[in-house]
């Protein structure tokens, strides 16, 4: 598929086959006891799993797809968020879908004027597991994304095998380390050494870390101990479609 029917594909009235929403996770920061941000993730609109949704998208709807869950997130963040806050909204996106940087960020910046929503909230964040068929296209989209005032991060962080490659070619603003990582780090030596190592490497990169997946006292703690302040996990809240979850501060409290 050429650059021009991809591009004719995303404006194209026709909608895609089937529907879908957005549900909310909070990035929390466990030093001022406050959201740091929301990540948008996929979900039907009858509450539907993300992969259910994800097993309908092709190579015909993809960028569709893309540019889609891009403006359904960033307009449910325009009514749910407050306007005069610096909340960030956290959006998903798929390298292989952004055929032209430029190009397909038009869509997300006339979405965040037309709700509202200051743009330099918004990080845009990419799996290390993303089949990626060409590296320099996609530092090219992340080099774009800067220039534009967006976040950058990868997240996954450490589930792939490609993880230190990406991080010295992007050099992206936030790293979210997977969760496989940190699942029993209070009880693993291993895993505690692991992660210090990459602290020592984000702190000497000016690269800020997100821990996520966090589901227990002792894997805050461990990760506290760590130095790491800003956590995303089953522990503070679950995600909760078209709505902000409350979130549970005590746990934070508890671990500072």
């Amino acid at each position: 598929m050429d650059a021009r029917a991809k591009c004719q594909g995303c404006r194209s009235s026709e909608p895609l086959p089937f529907d879908f929403t957005m549900a909310f996770h909070p990035i929390v920061d466990v030093e001022r006891h406050e959201v740091w941000g929301y990540e948008a993730l996929v979900r039907g609109t009858e509450g539907q799993s993300a992969g259910s949704i994800l097993n309908r998208v092709d190579e015909a709807n993809l960028y569709k797809f893309d540019q889609s869950c891009r403006v359904k997130a960033i307009e449910l963040a325009g009514r749910l968020f407050e306007p005069d806050s610096d909340t960030r909204l956290s959006i998903n996106f798929m390298p292989n879908a952004v055929y032209e940087p430029s190009a397909c960020i038009r869509a997300s910046l006339e979405a965040a004027r037309r709700v509202g929503f200051n743009p330099h909230r918004i990080m845009f964040e990419f799996t290390e597991n993303e089949r990626m068929s060409d590296t320099g296209h996609v530092a090219r989209i992340i080099a774009e994304y800067k220039r534009l005032g967006f976040i950058t991060a990868i997240d996954d962080f450490g589930a792939g095998h490609a993880g230190l490659n990406l991080l010295a070619r992007f050099q992206p603003d936030l790293i979210k380390i997977d969760m496989e990582l940190i699942r029993g780090i209070g009880d693993s030596a291993a895993r505690r050494a692991i992660v210090a190592g990459i602290m020592l490497m984000a702190r000497t990169l000016d690269i800020a870390i997100i821990a996520e997946g966090i589901e227990t006292p002792a894997e805050l703690h461990a990760l506290r101990d760590a130095g790491i302040r800003l956590f995303q996990g089953y522990l503070f809240a679950k995600p909760v479609i078209e709505q902000l979850p409350a979130v549970a501060f005590e746990q934070a409290a508890q671990a500072v």
